[in-house]
């Protein structure tokens, strides 16, 4: 090696000692920053103090309407009351979750009439929606989370799991076969898409002019038809074809992953690609963090580290695509000994472990 060369190579190992990087070497990418956060649901004094257990800092909430008032819509004071008590315990209020649009059955339901398409209730339901949303962004509430469910969350019994906690499945051999209708009659899948279209075209806008995001529960009712009501938005297909009627960046999911896999024959390769498309094209404005066995053809509702879903692959997912927003926890195992304490810990961890080893992933 000559006397030039000699100086060069040496004085760029230098730098390269220096700088901590090998000659050789070329730096790795920096990681894309982390804009998801833990989230979960609290409403009273003493669930904001639980949380602070966890270290949340992120929730959904809601205000307790008197009964006897017969209103849905919760006043700015209540709002503001509720977003106050948050705050002395460290916490934000990021979602609310409106007494009406419930993922309740249409037979149990006190206020039908949006889903049932009947008037004069969806007149009043659908003004007291639009309320709601100018009293939201009045006290800085900046989306609500609805569900726009016939057939509520549809279940054959329990599984036993590991350990003794047993799994909410769905199992269609075991399920009653032929239920009678509900008070909804037959609702076709044209039917369905008319009264949902409805809606959008009045709440969307409202939701724009006001900048308050509305996240949609996917239907949790995993079959084609079921008492006489096709749930459009029990599929992929629909949940695309949902999002995409009356486009606005304020319309948009509450992505239940669990209900999403639900939806797949075989949610363990599936569900990726689903999951980037809602993700990238920004429809996703909360994130319920569910796993289980099974598919469409029938699953249990399984503890989020023992499903077939890899988690933390979907993880990587919404950080690629930028997904700002929440991820919280969703419908938990059930055991005798436990009083909701041990698994909520268990799931507070395990998704606090995932956003950090996120954080961490190039």
């Amino acid at each position: 090696m000559n006397r030039r060369n000699f100086i060069s190579t040496g004085a760029f190992a230098a730098a390269a000692s220096v700088s901590g990087v090998a000659p050789s070497a070329e730096a790795a990418p920096a990681p894309k920053p982390m804009l998801m956060k833990m989230g979960a649901d609290a409403s009273d004094e003493q669930g904001f103090k639980a949380l602070g257990r966890w270290g949340i800092k992120n929730i959904v909430s809601s205000v307790r309407i008197p009964p006897e008032e017969n209103r849905l819509t919760p006043k700015v004071e209540e709002l503001n009351a509720l977003t106050d008590l948050a705050a002395k315990y460290d916490l934000k209020i990021e979602i609310y979750t409106p007494p009406h649009l419930t993922s309740s059955h249409i037979d149990r339901e006190k206020n039908p009439g949006i889903m049932l398409g009947k008037e004069p209730e969806r007149a009043r339901e659908i003004e007291a929606l639009q309320n709601t949303i100018k009293n939201l962004a009045a006290a800085k509430i900046p989306c609500f989370k609805y569900n726009m469910s016939l057939l509520g969350v549809l279940r054959s019994g329990q599984k036993p799991g590991r350990g003794d906690t047993s799994y909410s499945s769905w199992d269609p051999k075991i399920a009653k076969m032929d239920p009678p209708l509900t008070r909804a009659g037959k609702v076709t899948a044209e039917m369905y898409w008319e009264r949902i279209t409805y809606f959008l075209e009045h709440i969307v806008p409202v939701a724009e002019e006001y900048k308050i995001r509305m996240a949609c529960h996917p239907n949790d009712s995993p079959v084609a038809e079921w008492q006489g009501i096709v749930p459009v938005l029990g599929s992929v297909e629909g949940l695309k074809k949902f999002v995409q009627i009356k486009e606005s960046p304020y319309h948009g999911l509450n992505l239940c992953q669990g209900t999403l896999a639900e939806m797949l024959v075989d949610p363990g390769k599936e569900i990726y690609a689903h999951l980037q498309w809602f993700a990238e094209k920004k429809k996703i404005f909360n994130v319920h963090f569910r796993n289980i066995t099974g598919g469409r053809n029938g699953f249990s509702e399984v503890a989020v580290d023992e499903g077939d879903v890899d988690m933390f692959r979907s993880l990587k997912i919404y950080k690629a695509a930028g997904y700002p927003f929440m991820i919280q926890p969703d419908h938990g195992v059930q055991s005798p000994s436990d009083n909701g304490g041990d698994y909520q810990s268990f799931y507070y961890g395990y998704i606090r472990a995932m956003l950090q080893a996120a954080e961490r992933s190039a």
